[in-house]
């Protein structure tokens, strides 16, 4: 079943689109239905809109709008010609891009160490200084071990003890049989995919959402429905219409401090979503990757932060997923899944045939990293909250016709650009020695064009030129010229 869009929210989806691109040239000289013809399909390729939703009736639209039924209808019928929107007679209207659409495939590639090249296309920090000493006493830790195999599907128990216990001072009690280790936050989604999701089964993810998320969907052939993000964070309504409607096997969400936009889920919306999601038969997949990662004093205090999406579940269908590459350090491959005993064990069973287990010495390592834990993810969010304030300051004196909303955590900035030219932008800032991930890099191809994520992780002089360079390469877009095609690099 399609998700579906009703009059009102798209009518307030509508008018800050209008508000956010202007309409350009004056209205009288133009149809009022190719007026919002354009509206639409601004929403949709911008990514404000998702692909494959289906919209409300034209009297129901006629009515939120305050215009005539006429109007849109003209309306509806100028985005079938223009392929944007597909009707069947009696049953409705949904949309769609004109040559159809595919979700991006995006995977790791080999990054290049080219010199002076400035990476914005990885949010992702270098090693704190205590990975070295947590490293060496890892190293005395690991005779115990020895003795045995070293496979232990489930993780190492110190450790699971150490991360049961961060949920249970979160305020969600956990035990360690609720945890289990994997080799980073995407073998956790992966593992879970594999175990959840048949092919062909329905998955739904939010857009814009984290690409190397919509390629282990994509590789596991799930058929995937989609929700849009808009500039102000989620629209509560929409989103759990958008549940109920869409009856995914999964649904993969980023509450906390959201890739690429940066939103914060507020605690109203989290604890409607696990009775919205069990009503349609879906299990939550919730990833967070940025939990730590708050930046805006009002909510670095111990329990400022909105409550886990988990804590609200009662039925067993909240899975969360978080690991140490944020926080602490990419390098370090270690995630993990939290969720019903019993599942955990039944993707313990199933993770055999992918690796057997994770190393035991980078447990190790994590463990003591964790009871670093607080003066590790304090002197990050010192550093972070240091380096987004310097991006922004530059963002607004080199490209103040770019609009953003501050993010109050995570790692990066969603910009929004004068024009769509997100992709075309991202080529020639890379001729001038900045690599940056284009905004159709997060969603469908043909939508976010728009948009673009810049990352606040590297030093304050590097963003600052990084800033600098695109500024000359946007001016540069209006000027003639040959463009050289690189391979593409990963992502984090």
């Amino acid at each position: 079943m399609s998700a579906i869009v009703r009059g009102a929210q798209l009518a307030r989806m509508l008018n800050a689109w209008q508000v956010a691109v202007g309409v350009r040239g004056p209205a009288g000289k133009r149809p009022e239905y190719v007026i919002l013809a354009n509206a639409v399909r601004g929403l949709l390729i911008d990514g404000r809109l998702a692909l494959g939703v289906r919209l409300p009736a034209e009297r129901e639209l006629a009515a939120a709008l305050g215009i005539s039924r006429t109007t849109v209808t003209a309306a509806y019928r100028e985005l079938r010609e223009s392929g944007h929107v597909s009707s069947r007679r009696g049953a409705g209207s949904w949309t769609e891009l004109p040559a159809g659409h595919r979700v991006g495939t995006t995977g790791l590639w080999t990054p290049s160490d080219e010199a002076g090249l400035i990476d914005l296309g990885c949010a992702a920090m270098p090693a704190p200084p205590e990975l070295t000493a947590a490293a060496a006493e890892a190293v005395t830790d690991l005779e115990p071990y020895t003795a045995g195999p070293g496979y232990q599907p489930m993780g190492l128990l110190v450790l699971r003890e150490a991360i049961a216990g961060r949920y249970t001072e979160r305020g969600l009690p956990t035990s360690p049989d609720q945890v289990m280790i994997t080799g980073g936050v995407q073998q956790a989604l992966d593992l879970l995919l594999r175990l959840l999701v048949a092919p062909g089964q329905r998955a739904l993810v939010e857009t814009p959402t984290y690409p190397n998320a919509l390629s282990a969907f994509i590789s596991g052939r799930a058929r995937l429905s989609s929700y849009a993000i808009g500039p102000d964070g989620w629209d509560a309504d929409l989103l759990l219409s958008t549940v109920r409607a869409a009856q995914a096997r999964v649904a993969y969400l980023i509450p906390e401090f959201h890739n690429p936009t940066g939103h914060l889920m507020p605690a109203a919306l989290r604890e409607k979503l696990p009775p919205a999601a069990h009503a349609a038969g879906t299990d939550l997949i919730i990833d967070e990757s940025f939990v730590d990662l708050a930046l805006d004093e009002d909510l670095t205090a111990d329990g400022a932060m909105p409550p886990a999406v988990a804590g609200f579940d009662r039925t067993g269908r909240v899975l969360t997923i978080g690991g140490m590459s944020k926080a602490f350090w990419g390098g370090l491959r270690i995630g993990w899944v939290r969720g019903p005993g019993p599942l955990i064990a039944r993707l313990a069973a199933a993770r055999v045939g992918v690796d057997m287990a994770s190393p035991v010495l980078d447990q190790l390592v994590a463990t003591r990293l964790l009871q670093r834990r607080d003066t590790i993810v304090s002197a990050r969010r010192k550093q972070l909250l240091v380096q987004r304030d310097t991006l922004a300051a530059a963002l607004r004196a080199e490209l103040p016709e770019w609009r953003f909303v501050l993010p109050r955590g995570g790692m990066v900035i969603w910009a929004e650009l004068d024009a769509p030219v997100s992709s075309a932008l991202a080529r020639s800032a890379e001729e001038l020695g900045v690599r940056v991930a284009p905004g159709p890099r997060f969603g469908a191809d043909g939508t976010m064009e728009r948009f673009m994520r810049l990352p606040f992780t590297l030093p304050e002089t590097d963003l600052i030129e990084a800033v600098r360079r695109l500024a000359e390469a946007r001016t540069d877009l209006d000027r003639p010229r040959r463009h050289a095609w690189s391979a593409q690099t990963i992502l984090a």
